[in-house]
């Protein structure tokens, strides 16, 4: 056994995206480096066989970013994007896996967003920003680059290809609304299409519309409104006509649980088909005839069936099963997944399971010694029932204890820790049990997994009692003797840096703690976040709600400032739109003003997440010396 390197994290690559061609014989997939060296991330892509007579082999052999791989109805081409001619400008591409011949299909001057090949052979819907005019390179020349917000905003504009011509249209049926994402009816037909208002992410997810998009008539039809943050289209066939599905959040809370959406586009009657259900869909695959739904169910995922009738549970795996994706028949699947002790890859197989691995994109990680991971199962103070992970030293037992504890708390917190391989580039667990630390991988309510319900709960009540679901947490490991209360550490990142943030508010339990991307005010958040009306639902109002104090002050971890004493690690990026800069300035400002031990770093170019390799070590490194400094002098 060779031990865990910093290296080792952050040098690997990992596949994403899937694409099955509609024949089941090949598969198509992204490679991508977990960190980036240069100014581009430079991916690949493969191509793999399905039933193990095509060994998998790169696919295209330039240096660029290359994504979304789609293949063509006839599953002779696969359409991708990349950015190979410009980089930093993707281009639509085809690849003729027959012959291995890769042609550039666009050149469209702002680059193409997405794209979807369509029944007809000879189109292809693009999605992509309108090009820059003569007005525009004037401005640009003189610098008169005044942003009138509101005016001239990016948006993504449907697009039509015609491969005979090359040629690009623009069909002029969505007025100035963004586009999001396209769908095709089965056997051709209108595309479904979803658009928002605008492109901004605090507005755009709350005004989404469906439409009809003929793509042979050129005519469009509005819908209607959908829930918030729709997702993932998909038609399927029913007695009464056509449906149109998808997943969107619970209406009418903005922090809610996730839900299938099913429109009878004839009669235009919505339904909630999973409404009370303790799963929470993550995607819908369309196929010729029923959809599938993969559901976040507990540590694990379910995978099932929309039936006319009702839902039709067809296999269950564990951990997660992301990047879905099936043949018309439906009969086999695709997905990114793994294993407590492996890291996700590639799998295929019937719906019922089980699935096998087909690629192994980590064989660096053989022979390296991990820590024993388990499921924690337990009670909430109020009774709800709750799950979690427990990841033990490198090499010891539970018996062995009391060892060392760090709680990582997830982010979201509309996320999950699943039973899968806990190794990132972020405070992760493995990292730390590398090093001699027990880890503690807590879900509190708020979280993925459970139903509605269970996400719901702590909207505007942040920090209430998804804060003693941790804590009852790390009572339980400290009285079955697997954590010492002496030396407790607590992390996490985005709302789990929050968590962090609050945690020391509240108690000097902890020797020490790690604050990453971390929510410290939530009004400044709803302010000057991207998602801000978002976080405006978990804080519980905004600083426009009237003369305070307002609630989101009772929920703000810089309220209670001058309570902290353990020592806290900051780590932000420079760019982060996400949870701003601001956000870790305010903290470091407080601290440094009670004369509270903290370091504060900020990783220029970086925006919510870390993605140069450089600034990903430096997380792993600085993390590990900061528990080491505190908890094992």
């Amino acid at each position: 056994m060779t031990g865990l390197t910093a290296e080792v994290v952050v040098d690997g690559c990992a596949p994403q995206t899937p694409a099955l061609a509609p024949n089941g014989c090949l598969l198509c997939y992204v490679l991508a480096p977990i960190s980036r060296a240069g100014d581009h991330l430079d991916t690949q892509l493969w191509l793999a066989g399905t039933d193990d007579a095509v060994v998998p082999r790169r696919a295209t052999a330039d240096t660029a970013t290359e994504s979304r791989p789609l293949w063509s109805a006839d599953s002779e081409t696969l359409f991708f994007l990349s950015d190979r001619a410009d980089r930093g400008t993707p281009q639509l591409h085809r690849l003729t896996p027959a012959n291995g011949a890769v042609t550039t299909v666009t050149n469209w001057r702002t680059g193409v967003i997405d794209h979807l090949p369509l029944s007809d052979p000879h189109l292809v819907a693009l999605l992509a920003e309108d090009e820059p005019t003569e007005q525009d390179a004037r401005r640009a020349r003189d610098r008169d680059d005044a942003i009138v917000v509101g005016e001239r905003e990016s948006r993504a504009r449907l697009r039509m290809l015609d491969l005979r011509t090359g040629r690009v249209t623009t069909p002029g049926v969505f007025g100035d609304r963004h586009v999001v994402e396209l769908c095709q009816r089965p056997g051709g037909g209108p595309l479904a299409v979803l658009t928002w208002a605008s492109a901004d992410n605090d507005h755009g997810p709350r005004t989404g519309q469906l439409h009809l998009f003929d793509p042979t008539t050129g005519s469009a039809e509005n819908l209607g409104p959908v829930a918030a943050d729709a997702r993932s289209l998909a038609w399927w066939p029913g007695e009464d006509g056509w449906h149109l599905g998808y997943v969107a959040l619970t209406p009418p809370v903005l922090q809610a649980g996730t839900a299938v959406f099913d429109l009878a586009v004839d009669s235009r009657v919505l339904r909630n088909r999973t409404a009370g259900l303790s799963m929470c869909p993550t995607q819908l695959c369309q196929t010729g005839g029923a959809p599938l739904v993969v559901f976040a169910d507990g540590l694990n995922t379910t995978l099932a069936r929309l039936d006319p009738a009702g839902l039709s549970t067809l296999s269950h795996h564990p951990g997660r099963l992301d990047n879905v994706t099936t043949t018309p028949t439906g009969t086999e699947i695709a997905a990114i997944t793994g294993t407590r002790y492996q890291p996700p890859n590639v799998h295929i197989g019937p719906l019922t399971g089980p699935l096998r691995r087909i690629t192994n994109t980590r064989p660096d990680l053989d022979g390296i010694a991990l820590g024993t991971q388990q499921p924690l199962a337990y009670r909430a103070a109020d009774g709800l029932d709750l799950d979690g992970l427990l990841v033990l030293p490198v090499g010891r037992s539970a018996s062995e204890g009391p060892f060392p504890l760090v709680t990582i708390v997830h982010g979201g917190p509309y996320d999950r820790y699943a039973d899968r391989c806990q190794l990132f580039w972020f405070p992760s667990a493995q990292w730390l049990a590398a090093a001699g630390y027990a880890v503690f991988l807590p879900n509190p309510r708020g979280g993925q997994g459970h139903g509605h319900q269970f996400a719901a709960s702590v909207a505007g009540r942040v920090g209430g009692q998804e804060w003693t679901d941790i804590l009852t947490g790390i009572d339980l490991l400290i009285a079955q003797g697997i954590a010492d209360p002496d030396r407790l550490g607590i992390a996490g990142w985005s709302h789990g840096g929050f968590m962090s943030a609050w945690a020391v508010g509240q108690t000097d339990r902890f020797r020490a703690a790690l604050v990453g991307a971390g929510v410290v005010d939530w009004g400044m958040l709803a302010a000057t976040g991207e998602n801000g009306q978002f976080e405006a639902a978990l804080g519980g109002s905004t600083g426009w709600s009237g003369i305070g104090p307002h609630p989101h002050d009772a929920v703000s971890p810089i309220s209670f400032a001058s309570r902290i004493r353990t020592p806290v690690l900051i780590l932000h990026g420079a760019e982060d739109t996400n949870v701003p800069l601001g956000q870790a300035v305010y903290l470091h400002r407080a601290l440094r003003h009670f004369d509270v031990e903290h370091e504060f770093v900020i990783y220029p170019r970086e925006g919510h997440s870390v993605r140069e390799r450089n600034h990903q070590l430096d997380v792993l490194r600085r993390t590990r010396a900061w528990f080491d400094r505190w908890l094992r002098p």
